[in-house]
């Protein structure tokens, strides 16, 4: 059932306007998203449509935008990558583990998001990797997916990772499987203190070899003594990193998969009304208790928010590190199913790849009969007219 309201339908009623009042500082990625958004599933598009041949229904189906960025787009890539990840899964616990930027780091990032980004991705993936290898805590190589948010509960800016992660790995011999100890993956505070070193010496040296820009608030940092001091006193600021208990299975981690891999800023089903020029939504506030609340901005307001989290062209938001990372995935998996096949017995079950299955046709909505195509159009071309059905059909 449609939402309500949808992002589409405050873009197409307020985002002209909005873009006429934005002009000279609009981007292209930016643009590209809200005319995707507002054409996803329209005829602009394309589409084809359906019939019953036993009680003669006809519908019309539109083409999606397929942006990475659009509420409604998200469900089928997220099964579909699902799918693809389904077999990766081993028998052992996962847990969840959540590296965040403080507020000065993050004024940065929103400027320079191609950079600090990369830089995000990969201080989080080497700090799991080196204190998960140091025989003082588990001494093992693992594997790691790291999805990246951008957002909060109200849509402020809000960098952040979330990485699933085994709860182990093979041994530095590659001869045996090291498990973690039961509810417990590596210290938190350990992590945040080599994160936060490792990200702020990345970030150093890319501003010295000049990848930094810097306007508006912030403009004062492309000064180096004035950068030297935020780098001082951001590494003097405890850095949020914290692991949530382990997941209770290789069903628990689809379930979280299938919640965050392909989330965007705000789902369709969060908004609540749009009138009078304001849009009202839902939030839940983590600080009280997980309460649910109600948000209610200026159109223009939302849109802007909303627009925060617009990822450039080229940086990818999942990403996989270890054993998981793409190059050899198939090969160190099958390895560590062979150390796991010692320890863990087959009873306590292992992830199956999902069994991929012909797409059924859609049932008619009068008869239940499947429905078939009958007209086909594309971007560009005017869409077919009736009848759709003759006597020889």
């Amino acid at each position: 059932m449609r939402p309500a309201v949808e992002v589409a339908d405050i873009f197409c009623r307020y985002g002209e306007a909005w873009r006429q009042a934005h002009d000279g500082h609009l981007g292209r990625v930016e643009r590209r998203v809200m005319s995707a958004i507002e054409l996803c599933r329209t005829a602009a598009l394309g589409g084809h449509v359906e019939g019953c041949r036993t009680c003669r229904t006809v519908r019309v189906a539109y083409n999606s935008c397929r942006n990475r960025h659009c509420p409604k787009c998200q469900g089928a890539a997220a099964r579909d990558w699902l799918e693809a990840r389904a077999g990766d899964l081993l028998p052992v616990p996962y847990f969840h583990v959540v590296f965040t930027l403080p507020e000065e780091i993050a004024v940065i990032a929103f400027q320079n998001k191609k950079v600090v980004y990369g830089i995000l991705f990969r201080a989080a993936a080497e700090t799991l990797r080196i204190i998960a290898a140091d025989p003082r805590h588990l001494g093992a190589g693992i594997g790691l997916t790291a999805v990246l948010h951008s957002w909060g509960q109200t849509l402020n800016y809000h960098p952040h990772l979330h990485c699933t992660v085994p709860g182990g790995g093979p041994s530095p011999d590659g001869s045996r499987w090291v498990a973690c100890r039961p509810n417990f993956f590596l210290p938190v505070r350990v992590l945040s203190r080599l994160f936060r070193r490792l990200f702020l010496e990345a970030l150093r040296a890319a501003f010295e070899v000049g990848q930094l820009q810097f306007f508006g608030e912030i403009e004062e940092l492309a000064d180096p003594p004035a950068f030297a001091r935020m780098l001082t006193s951001a590494s003097r600021r405890d850095w949020v990193v914290y692991a949530k208990p382990p997941f209770g299975g290789p069903e628990q981690v689809l379930a979280y998969l299938s919640r965050y891999t392909h989330r965007v800023a705000i789902a369709n089903s969060r908004l609540v009304s749009m009138a009078d020029g304001k849009v009202t939504f839902r939030w839940r506030d983590y600080r009280h208790g997980r309460r649910s609340r109600q948000m209610t901005l200026d159109a223009g307001e939302f849109i802007r928010r909303f627009l925060l989290h617009t990822v450039p062209d080229g940086v990818h938001r999942i990403r996989h590190y270890g054993f998981l990372a793409n190059g050899q995935r198939a090969d160190r998996l099958a390895a560590c199913r062979v150390m796991l096949s010692a320890q863990v017995p087959e009873a306590e079950g292992r992830a199956e790849p999902m069994a991929k299955v012909a797409p059924t046709p859609r049932p008619c909505p009068c008869c239940g009969r499947p429905m078939v195509t009958i007209a086909v159009w594309y971007h560009g071309q005017a869409p077919p007219g009736g009848p759709f059905w003759n006597d020889s059909s």
